[in-house]
């Protein structure tokens, strides 16, 4: 049953909606406030994310640089080949799972992450998760356009030496071939970045099988350096109950790195035009991928340690040991694709899609891009990176919260709502819509995440829970569901709401 809203939306609703929900459907009023093109439902010949799009989008957020220093670290611990496969693989299965259902829930609204917020947080309470997302991403957007740059000038002065001469001096911290690295990076991905998604999935499916076959052929290379052998440990295997908590501590770690994502999956998964593609495309892009990533790096770091007793700190000192000019150039190429790839799924859509929440009626998903570009050079992230207390305590301390969001908006979704979303009331301002709660917020909601929040900020960050750390992502998104459950059931606050909810399968503005 298909119907068409007063601002451009049509819903395909089940077959089963009652005349009075059509009719409340058609009737309603599409706040400006609230809804734009880009904030609207996915249109159905929108949802061109298949398998092969999402397995390349995990394919290069997997095996980012990033990604292999913190595998490099468990190596460094004292873990074993076999215990960094159990670790890596405990982590992917957690991913996995929280990432499927975020996905599912972008793919049957067709709505991105701000939006999606709403339903848990109230129409304008969606503006806390939204910012905190939107700052973290924001930051690490220039923090890690500041890196690429840095391979960039690895790879200039590989080719012309005499490039070297201007990366001396210092204007705001930055060099001026470091300037100029930054700027020419910072406008790729903007380039990409103002075409749309379309364009972003397209780039990530090209980028995906180009670090799959740098980083095989490096494994290959150093194995072969290594005389065909490798070191699957540094020293004596760790045992017993301090071996059982690195491995999980690090499965653990794993699933925070991925917290920024597991919140605002959506936002790509609201194009894939199933379930099942979100199933497959997250298989074959997380458990087996992070599994492949595990088996290279411990080649990697087993390979060096056999050659010279060294542990690396990342792929790219590998790179830059390689004696052929033109294969160290390739391998610079390759890792900077990928950080670009990186870069604008984690850390320049969601941004783009917050700040366009914020005024919908001005901010399209180009110019909310560009502002946050714009502010992402601004902070100079290259004195951000270089500040131990910014790293640990701003953005360590943000990152603490994604768990209580994460927890809050699953549990009102799956388990209060069962998935009946009455996806139009997501764009009105309507007193008696279901978003709408007291004057946009839902107080409930608030109350869950705060006392959530404040235990995942402490031990995150207080040297006293060292012990219990790597799991602070788990341990608030277990206190804010747990709370969000009690209060909602105790306050029987969806009694009202859910025999009114519209469930929603397909929808296209």
């Amino acid at each position: 049953m298909r119907t068409s809203l007063s601002n451009n939306i049509a819903l395909d609703l089940p077959s089963s909606t009652t005349a009075v929900e059509e009719k409340q459907a058609v009737s309603l009023a599409l706040s400006p406030r609230l809804h734009n093109k880009d904030l609207a439902p996915t249109k159905a010949e929108g949802r061109r994310w298949g398998r092969y799009s999402i397995f390349a989008l995990w394919t290069n957020d997997v095996h980012n640089i990033a990604n292999y220093s913190f595998a490099i670290g468990l190596y460094a611990l004292g873990l074993g080949g076999w215990q960094i496969l159990l670790s890596l693989g405990i982590g992917a299965a957690l991913v996995y799972g929280f990432m499927n259902l975020s996905g599912y829930m972008g793919q049957k609204t067709g709505v991105p992450f701000p939006v999606i917020s709403r339903i848990s947080f109230g129409i304008h309470g969606a503006q806390i998760p939204a910012l905190i997302r939107a700052v973290i991403a924001i930051a690490w957007f220039g923090i890690q356009t500041y890196l690429a740059s840095v391979v960039f000038r690895v790879l200039l002065t590989a080719i012309h030496p005499g490039f070297a001469e201007y990366d001396q001096n210092s204007i705001l911290g930055l060099s001026s071939l470091g300037w100029v690295c930054f700027v020419a990076i910072w406008f790729v991905q903007l380039v990409i970045l103002a075409y749309g998604m379309e364009t972003v999935r397209r780039y990530e499916g090209f980028a995906g099988p180009v670090i799959l076959v740098t980083v095989a052929a490096l494994a290959g290379w150093m194995y072969t350096q290594a005389g065909a052998t490798i070191a699957w440990s540094i020293r004596e295997p760790l045992t017993g109950g301090e071996m059982w908590r690195n491995i999980f501590a690090g499965g653990a770690l794993w699933l925070a790195i991925y917290g920024t994502l597991i919140l605002n999956f959506c936002d790509f998964a609201r194009s894939s035009p199933c379930r099942r593609t979100i199933v497959v495309g997250n298989f074959w892009g997380l458990p087996v991928n992070i599994l492949v990533f595990a088996g290279i790096t411990i080649l990697l770091c087993g390979a060096q340690f056999q050659i010279n007793g060294q542990i690396i700190e990342s792929p790219t000192q590998v790179i830059a040991s390689i004696p052929n000019t033109f294969f160290l150039v390739l391998g610079c190429l390759a890792f900077l694709i990928v950080t670009v790839a990186v870069n604008i799924m984690a850390n320049f859509v969601a941004p783009a899609f917050v700040l366009s929440n914020l005024a919908p009626k001005y901010l399209t998903f180009r110019r909310a891009g560009l502002i946050s570009a714009a502010i992402a050079v601004l902070i100079l992230p290259w004195n951000l990176y270089n500040s131990p207390l910014v790293i640990v305590y701003f953005l360590s301390g943000l990152g603490a919260l994604l768990g209580p969001l994460y927890g809050v908006i699953m549990v009102d979704y799956w388990l209060l709502r069962k998935g009946r979303i009455n996806v139009p009331q997501l764009y009105s301002e309507d007193p008696n819509g279901a978003y709408f709660y007291s004057n946009g917020v839902n107080l409930r909601a608030v109350a869950a995440f705060i006392p959530a929040a404040l235990i995942a900020i402490v031990l995150a960050l207080v040297p006293g829970f060292d012990s219990v750390s790597p799991f602070s992502w788990l341990i608030g998104a277990s206190i804010a569901g747990l709370l969000y459950l009690i209060i909602a059931k105790r306050q029987g606050h969806y009694e009202d709401v859910s025999g009114e909810a519209i469930a929603v399968d397909n929808v296209s503005h």
